[in-house]
């Protein structure tokens, strides 16, 4: 498992956009257990520690969480990732309201993967719109404002009714390609549904747009029709916001070796990485496959040809605006 832990955040964002600095006398950070690596990043970067928070599980299973310092009054931040298992969702809604009944004087959720995203549309009969469910009951818990990265639409905003920042991960990932080269390089959108978000990519870093046409029989199942734009001899940037089951990227990047790539780099924000996912990259034609912290993937046995960059300093930096009052505008590039 290849690890890019970034020490600063001028190494992702211009050192012209760095002077946002928390006051730690009233900031506090909390997280749980759903991602505690990014967090103590975070901490790390703001010079602030995390604050003590007991989350525990009764002999049942059910969730307990006990703040054990101080909040009344301070501008608090609830860092916690929405991945499964729902546990991790369960514990964020019970740190809100600790910290609501604890006198915060705001609560903003920090949520570095925003679970239950992809059902955002009422596409079929009796299905629930699961993302506006859990942004209600976000609101109800007692946020003030959330913060999030990539979300898997961007109208997913609009479920919130309250103010709500939403970061883009692909600011590390045009970072990296651009101080490693750009010569003879094409970015391709793997799927339709990635498109805005890939040639905005491919705009910032000013290279041309391929398309990969596919076709979805059923759920969690993808197969390549044909790929749109020149890619013969060339090396390859699939950029996507999510790597769940590694279908779509892995017959993609197939697909891309017939039409005669050079070779392939992918890169996706949320490292969801279920079922036979990790066996998938690893057997396919991907170099390497640059995924982010957003999801704790320390536990995991990574194969070699993924590498995990993090977004704690974009975060980090979003997080001294918010509570400075100041302007959040620049972090969104040109991704919006």
């Amino acid at each position: 498992m290849h690890v890019t832990d970034v020490a600063t955040a001028e190494e992702i964002l211009p050192a012209a956009k760095l002077r946002s600095k928390a006051d730690p006398k009233r900031v506090k950070l909390l997280c749980g257990n759903g991602n505690r690596p990014i967090a103590e990043r975070i901490a790390k970067l703001m010079g602030i520690p995390l604050t003590d928070v007991d989350a525990r599980r009764f002999a049942d299973g059910e969730v307990f969480v006990q703040i054990n310092e101080n909040i009344r009054g301070r501008d608090v931040f609830i860092i916690q990732s929405t991945n499964p298992p729902a546990e991790n969702l369960i514990e964020l809604l019970v740190m809100i309201d600790a910290a609501r009944r604890a006198s915060a004087a705001r609560i903003t959720a920090v949520i570095p993967y925003f679970g239950y995203a992809r059902a955002d549309r009422k596409d079929r009969p009796r299905v629930a719109v699961t993302a506006k469910l859990v942004a209600n009951l976000l609101a109800a818990a007692g946020i003030d404002r959330a913060l999030t990265v990539d979300l898997h639409a961007s109208q997913i905003q609009g479920f919130f009714d309250i103010p709500t920042d939403h970061l883009y991960g692909s600011m590390v990932f045009h970072q990296w390609f651009a101080d490693h080269g750009l010569d003879n390089y094409v970015v391709v959108a793997p799927d339709v549904g990635s498109i805005k978000i890939t040639r905005a990519f491919a705009k910032k870093l000013g290279l041309p747009l391929a398309i990969v046409d596919k076709r979805r029989p059923m759920a969690n199942q993808v197969e390549v029709m044909n790929v749109i734009g020149e890619v013969d001899g060339k090396h390859i940037v699939m950029v996507d916001d999510m790597i769940d089951t590694a279908g779509t990227i892995t017959n993609a990047a197939y697909a891309l070796k017939e039409c005669g790539a050079a070779d392939i780099h992918a890169c996706g924000t949320h490292a969801v990485l279920s079922g036979e996912a990790m066996d998938r990259i690893a057997r396919s034609p991907i170099e390497e496959l640059l995924v982010t912290d957003t999801i704790d993937l320390s536990k995991k046995d990574l194969p070699d040809n993924i590498r995990v960059l993090s977004v704690a300093p974009l975060i980090t930096e979003a997080i001294a605006r918010i509570s400075n009052e100041d302007s959040l505008s620049s972090l969104f590039g040109n991704f919006m």
